[in-house]
C-alpha cells in the first residue's frame, strides 16, 4: 500500500476547510437559544376590558391581526391562549366595546383577527393587545403589547408573545 504525499495546495486547502467549517460552527451540537420573555409595554393596558367576548372578527373587517403565543425559554408554541385585541379603528375609538374582541391561539400558538382599519390616536397608528390570565390557567405572566405600525396605510399588524412562566 503507498502513502499518498500531499501537496502544499492539498494542505493549505484541507486546513482552509477545516477553519472554514469550525467557524460555521458545524462541528458544534446545536442548542436551543433561550427566548427572553415579552415585556409589558407602556400604554398596552389603556382601556383594557375585562372579559371581552371571543369573536371572529371585529365590526366590518378588512384589516388582519396576527401573531404568536410562546413561552419563554424554549420557544415551545402555547394552545388554547386568550388574546384581547382592541385599537382606534375607522369604526370605533379604543374605549368603545365594539373595538374589542378576543380570540384563542391554535395548536401552533397562532392567533389571528379580523377588524376594521387602524387609524393613529395620539399621533401613532397602534393596535393593544393583552395576555391575561384571568382568563388562563394562571401559569404565565400578564403581558400587555402596544404595538406601533410602521404607515397608517398599512393592512395588518403582526405581533409575537413570549410569555414567562409563573
Amino acid at each position: 500500500m503507498t502513502t499518498p504525499n500531499p501537496t502544499r495546495r492539498t494542505v493549505v486547502a484541507t486546513a482552509g476547510a477545516a477553519l472554514l467549517i469550525g467557524a460555521s460552527g458545524l462541528t458544534i451540537p446545536a442548542r436551543a437559544q433561550s427566548l427572553a420573555p415579552s415585556p409589558t409595554m407602556r400604554g398596552g393596558a389603556n382601556n383594557y376590558r375585562p372579559g371581552a367576548p371571543i369573536v371572529e372578527r371585529i365590526g366590518g373587517g378588512g384589516f388582519w391581526t396576527t401573531g404568536t403565543v410562546r413561552r419563554a425559554s424554549d420557544g415551545a408554541p402555547l394552545a388554547g391562549r386568550r388574546i384581547q385585541v382592541w385599537a382606534h379603528t375607522t369604526e370605533g375609538h379604543e374605549r368603545d366595546a365594539r373595538s374589542h374582541g378576543a380570540v384563542l391561539t391554535d395548536a401552533d400558538g397562532v392567533f389571528r383577527i379580523e377588524m376594521p382599519q387602524i387609524v393613529p390616536a395620539f399621533g401613532q397608528p397602534h393596535g393593544h393587545l393583552a395576555y391575561d390570565t384571568d382568563y388562563d390557567d394562571g401559569s404565565f405572566e400578564t403581558v400587555f403589547l402596544r404595538p406601533v405600525m410602521a404607515r397608517a396605510s398599512d393592512t395588518s399588524l403582526h405581533v409575537e408573545f413570549v410569555l414567562r412562566p409563573v
